[in-house]
């Protein structure tokens, strides 16, 4: 097995996807392996389906895994996008180790896509300052590192907003997200005119230098970037749909 190699894997409420990385370069080596998540959403079931993508690559090294919830010494404390309680107090990585007889490390996955973009993206010439990515998808995952530290598990996609609609405060992905905007009906500029008010709100929490988004809008950044509004720096995330799996081993490797 060739040095700098680990398998990185990202789980989500869809699928479970995984891709052998060069940690020296953010790059994939060969192609991704994609299955859906299992239902019922139970440890057991999506450390069989790790197991599959770990035998279709006949895998025998170290693996990072990223994980949609808030993870403690690695242990989940949160998996609202998952089923929640059945993964509560779970140590993901010594269950992948025992399944799949390989070290393992989770990381939360917006603070995996984080690190690849910051290692490996936009952010990898920037030496100082805060920086924050946005994964922007079914929901909001969100990541920041203060002078490339990271500060992990902030899970500001679920700060509390005004839908006007139903008249009472809910999480902000609900409103903000690319699944909020296709479940809406929303056109681009009406969409940014919610994610304008979000970006807002972080930023008079966090204040970011670099706002970098990344998640499944990336690919359509011709479609709304016009009309986004900050009060920082805004990038849009180079590594697309890869950084999570990336990031994933890359901070698995450091520290396995």
């Amino acid at each position: 097995m060739r040095k700098n190699l680990v398998l990185g894997l990202d789980i989500g409420g869809s699928g479970v996807k995984g891709a052998v990385v060069d940690v020296a370069k953010g790059e994939f080596v060969g192609d991704r392996i994609r299955i859906p998540t299992p239902t019922p959403h139970t440890p057991s079931n999506i450390v069989s389906a790790i197991s599959e993508i770990v035998a279709g690559f006949k895998w025998k090294g170290p693996i990072g895994c990223g994980f949609p919830g808030v993870i403690r010494s690695q242990i989940i404390e949160t998996a609202a996008n998952l089923g929640g309680k059945n993964f509560i107090g779970v140590n993901l990585a010594e269950e992948i180790g025992r399944a799949c007889g390989c070290e393992a490390w989770i990381i939360n996955d917006a603070d995996a896509a984080g690190s690849a973009e910051i290692n490996f993206g936009v952010g990898r010439g920037r030496r100082d300052g805060v920086l924050m990515m946005l994964t922007v998808g079914t929901g909001i995952g969100v990541s920041m590192f203060s002078n490339r530290t990271l500060v992990p598990n902030l899970e500001l996609g679920h700060l509390r907003m005004r839908d006007k609609a139903l008249k009472k405060y809910i999480a902000a992905e609900k409103i903000c997200s690319d699944a909020a905007r296709k479940s809406h009906d929303l056109s681009w500029q009406q969409w940014a005119g919610r994610f304008n008010k979000y970006l807002q709100y972080v930023h008079s929490l966090c204040w970011p230098d670099l706002i970098v988004i990344g998640g499944g809008v990336a690919s359509k950044s011709d479609k709304f970037l016009k009309y986004i509004k900050a009060d920082c720096d805004i990038a849009i995330a180079r590594l697309e749909n890869r950084a999570g799996i990336i990031g994933a081993a890359y901070e698995a490797s450091k520290n396995i």
